[in-house]
């Protein structure tokens, strides 16, 4: 996901995308524990998008103070 794509998100969506990506988080996390997880890359790309909307959302509370 690019940062352009989370900029023109609603705090709503933005705040729903966080949750489904905590989740898959969770699942990869579980996968690699038990030696199921086939591409590693995608728990990198996951903490990414992560840290891309929390990033966000932060400016976006900055911003209506």
């Amino acid at each position: 996901m690019k940062a352009s794509e989370i900029k023109e998100m609603t705090v709503d969506e933005m705040n729903q995308k966080l949750v489904s990506l905590k989740e898959e988080l969770f699942a990869l996390r579980f996968q690699l524990a038990v030696n199921q997880l086939d591409n590693t890359a995608r728990l990198k790309a996951v903490k990414k998008d992560i840290a891309r909307i929390k990033t966000t959302l932060r400016a976006a509370e900055l911003d209506r103070q």
